[in-house]
């Protein structure tokens, strides 16, 4: 099960509204808006996405890192490792 099976629903609602700022966004370009305005819903989807990646990696901590920890120590290592570095990936974008 994953660590965000009870927040599925929310990250659902959330991601198709992103969706729909960004269809928004690609109408903005269509229609010529002026640039400083599709820069700022630019700023909004990618904040919204960022909302929606930390929410994650906090379910992710949470659940998947605290039972694999219960688990073993080996397994508690190896999902750190890969929260890190999933971490770092976010960091970077």
């Amino acid at each position: 099960m994953a660590g965000y099976s009870g927040t599925k629903d929310d990250y659902a609602k959330r991601l198709r509204r992103v969706e729909g700022q960004v269809r928004g966004i690609a109408r903005m370009v269509d229609e010529d808006a002026y640039c400083i305005d599709v820069l700022t819903q630019i700023a909004a989807v990618t904040k919204a996405l960022q909302a929606v990646g930390i929410g994650l990696v906090e379910d992710h901590l949470g659940h998947c890192v605290v039972d694999a920890a219960r688990s073993s120590d080996a397994e508690g290592a190896e999902k750190v490792r890969e929260a890190s570095e999933a971490i770092a990936r976010l960091v970077r974008s």
